[in-house]
């Protein structure tokens, strides 16, 4: 019997240089949006031409058995989701969200499914069955939010959910699924300490910086404030802040996404002869208000290019929101800096498309 020829020695580092170079460069650009299926916007109505990635939100956690779930009432629209979004853009991919910003439980079911071998496992494979069941291109990781004690769990979920879906697509034979995560954009959101770098930079295909809720009545009741500033001259909690921090890290540019709120907040104003940002305020209680409601308002548009953020007066309702002038600063910031795009949360609160075409065509 023939004995199998061995590589020569130089040959091995090459093939793991290719196949690194392969995963590394898998994406070229992000475009991406966020659809919630909850928003009443139908994913037939979605203008995907806009977009290269679109993200189906959510999937849920099952804490009783740490295994991807779809709720029944979704099922139909997820498993029509990427069918159903390519009829308009044929070169779309779609990823399957799970999680969400729903509060401290969901973020300690997360905490518990990532706290040992097993669990985790029944996790990682449970997503790519769902996944390659649903016909997704990929799964997308939005776990608001780890804390100090899930920074080792949190690296070992993701590592091993890489090798495990470079095994599936091996067997498969067919592309691996992409691999992303919604993340805090800011230490004014959650500690970004709370997440290992080095895994994230490893693991994921890229991350999507949630850079807005920086500043909202809730906290800021008694003035007017930019609610996701890309600049902040006091030198704290920015869009720019977040992503520098990342850098610094040791995430490359080219695994960022830079997140665009699709919608803003309100405050009332004292005066409404005084009506710039930091006026005098009171929070009216109303939490966030979509771009397509604070047009509507039809009140008057400024435009701060310091913060890099719209805001709008009609009477004493004050709003502090991203418009055109401050998407495209936006997004023409995340190419100047060479991060791999943007995405948008979430693309039902746009009117018209609005939002969507700017940010598209700024990217280019």
């Amino acid at each position: 019997m023939a004995h199998p020829r061995k590589l020569p020695s130089l040959i091995i580092p090459f093939l793991v240089f290719i196949l690194h170079l392969r995963f590394s460069s898998s994406q070229s650009v992000i475009k991406g949006g966020y659809w919630n299926s909850e928003s009443g916007l139908a994913a037939s109505d979605i203008e995907a031409s806009y977009f290269t990635h679109l993200f189906c939100a959510f999937a849920d956690l099952d804490p009783n058995t740490n295994t991807v779930t779809i709720a029944s009432s979704k099922a139909s629209q997820f498993s029509s989701f990427t069918q159903t979004v390519q009829q308009k853009n044929p070169s779309v991919k779609t990823l399957l969200s799970i999680g969400g910003g729903r509060g401290p439980v969901v973020s300690s079911e997360f905490s518990q499914m990532a706290s040992s071998a097993s669990t985790r496992k029944s996790f990682i494979d449970s997503s790519i069955n769902l996944a390659r069941n649903n016909n997704f291109h990929g799964l997308d990781l939005d776990w608001e939010y780890p804390n100090s004690t899930d920074k080792t769990n949190y690296g070992s979920l993701i590592t091993e959910w890489r090798s495990a879906i470079a095994a599936e697509s091996q067997s498969s034979g067919k592309s691996a699924l992409l691999l992303s995560a919604a993340v805090a954009g800011s230490d004014q959101i959650s500690p970004l300490d709370n997440y290992p770098p080095q895994e994230i930079a490893n693991s994921f295909d890229w991350i999507n910086v949630m850079a807005y809720d920086l500043f909202i009545p809730d906290g800021y009741p008694n003035e007017t404030r930019p609610p996701a500033p890309l600049r902040n001259p006091t030198g704290l909690f920015s869009g720019d802040e977040g992503v520098s921090k990342w850098i610094k890290m040791g995430v490359p540019e080219k695994k960022l996404a830079l997140g665009l709120p699709f919608y803003g907040y309100q405050w009332s104003l004292k005066d409404p002869n005084n009506g710039g940002l930091f006026a005098p305020a009171t929070n009216p209680g109303v939490g966030a208000v979509t771009y397509k409601d604070i047009v509507a308002v039809g009140g008057t548009v400024n435009y701060n290019s310091t913060y890099v953020t719209n805001y709008a007066q009609k009477g004493s309702d004050w709003y502090g929101y991203d418009d055109t002038q401050s998407i495209s600063a936006k997004v023409a910031y995340a190419k100047q800096r060479g991060l791999l795009g943007y995405f948008a949360w979430n693309v039902a609160q746009d009117s018209d498309w609005t939002l969507s075409q700017t940010a598209s065509q700024t990217l280019g």
